[in-house]
């Protein structure tokens, strides 16, 4: 798929008088017509791989706009990581509990998608890339648009996917400003996206019905191949099958952290991927330890207390008090922004239900609003919606798995809470407060 600018022998290769020496340094630069000589260039190629960016960008979209939602923005502002959002949260809504692995779904598909697609957004831009520096570079208003459009398509698809991989992969490469440079810069791409779509999608069904573009007239040359190609090294077919093949590599070695098992011991590209992170029924993936948290045994020891709050005042409980109350179970993942999620485990502790109802409300219990004992960090406070609290599945888990929580995976208690988000599932809960929000 290289561009070979001079094939040997070529008049391109020869010596220039001088008299020639300034055309042939202009034929030199990427703007010349002979400057992209791979013969893998070409409409058709370029549609199919356009297509796929189609579906695939689209999901892309949809699934992140459902995981903002996830998050409640609109509840409170310690969920809002994204305050100036104006018209853009038009679409927001309550976030159901059901089905329980909703965000595992969601969230999965997000990153494994846009992980898979990596290799044909190169490809794409590596397919168009002589168009970039093609002169002159506006010929009509109609034009204009175009480049405009594509410059904000290539600038945002570039930056998302940066931002998103890097978000993955480090975590907290941007610690705070992760949420609105990806949601901003998501719209701004998708902006452009729609405009490009719009533009480009009769052009490429047609190129792909009958090879080449209908009404152009007999012997047209092919705007995206090259006028003087070098000796082929591999086929259009090879190129695209090597772009798929890629995609597929990716996909196999970063799918798996969604899964138990021989799945996850491939995810070698991703975080939670590979091994499990220790034996025994605490020993599944945790987003934060304790350590990186700055919570210590003496947060979370015999002095530790839970602060329920609500009309009936505040009410302190003990770890020994709450297993003494009413202890339900639940299955339920953890689903993290990052893409990884657990299996069902199984937690067991105090429904959050129950929490409102000895804090003044037994029977329609509102939101609540969660502080973990961890001192700083974002969603060290979370809101939950009313619904989530009602759900009888929404728990302040007290046990995992048949056994005590450690203190990695939330050790006194923590919230564990149906299709939720791994972040709104705080740990190490020091207070709710019901009715706040």
């Amino acid at each position: 798929m290289g561009d070979r600018r001079f094939a040997k022998g070529s008049p391109s290769s020869l010596p220039e008088p001088a008299s020639g020496r300034g055309t042939a340094f202009a034929g030199r630069l990427p703007s010349a017509p002979g400057f992209w000589r791979s013969p893998v260039r070409g409409v058709r190629f370029t549609a199919v791989l356009g297509l796929v960016l189609l579906a695939g960008l689209t999901l892309l979209f949809v699934t992140g706009l459902l995981s903002y939602a996830a998050y409640n923005p609109d509840l409170a502002p310690v969920n809002d990581k994204t305050p100036g959002k104006g018209l853009l949260g038009f679409y927001l809504f309550a976030w159901p509990t059901g089905p329980h692995w909703l965000y595992r779904l969601t969230q999965g598909l997000h990153v494994t998608v846009g992980i898979a697609l990596v290799p044909v957004l190169l490809a794409k831009l590596w397919s168009v890339i002589p168009k970039l520096f093609a002169l002159p570079p506006v010929r009509s208003a109609g034009h204009a648009l175009e480049r405009l459009s594509l410059l904000l398509l290539v600038g945002g698809a570039l930056f998302e996917f940066i931002t998103g991989l890097l978000n993955i992969q480090l975590e907290y490469v941007f610690p705070g400003s992760f949420y609105p440079l990806h949601f901003y810069g998501a719209w701004v791409f998708f902006a452009a996206f729609l405009a490009h779509t719009g533009l480009k999608l009769p052009r490429a069904v047609r190129v792909l019905r009958g090879g080449r573009l209908e009404g152009s007239a007999p012997g047209e040359a092919d705007e995206l191949a090259a006028p003087d190609p070098a000796a082929p090294t591999i086929s259009r077919r090879g190129a695209l099958a090597m772009t798929g093949g890629g995609s597929l590599l990716l996909l196999i070695t970063s799918a798996g952290r969604s899964f138990d098992g021989p799945l996850r011991q491939v995810a070698l590209l991703t975080p939670r991927g590979a091994a499990e992170p220790g034996p025994g029924p605490n020993g599944f993936q945790i987003n934060k330890t304790a350590a990186a948290a700055g919570v210590t045994a003496a947060d979370t020891g015999r002095d530790w207390r839970l602060t329920v709050s609500g009309p009936a005042g505040k009410i302190r409980l003990s770890r020994e008090q709450l297993l003494a109350m009413d202890q339900y179970s639940a299955a339920l993942p953890i689903a993290c922004v990052e893409g990884w999620s657990t299996s069902d485990q199984w937690w067991r502790g105090v429904r959050l239900r129950d929490l409102a109802a000895l804090a003044g409300y037994p029977d329609r219990p509102p939101g609540v609003l969660v502080e973990s004992v961890q001192h700083s960090g974002a969603f060290r406070k979370v809101a939950l919606r009313d619904n989530q609290v009602r759900d009888p599945r929404a728990l302040l888990a007290l046990q995992v798995n048949g056994e005590t929580l450690s203190l990695d995976h939330g050790y006194p208690a923590r919230v564990i809470v149906p299709a939720a988000p791994g972040v709104l599932n705080t740990k190490w809960v020091a207070r709710l407060t019901f009715g706040a929000l």
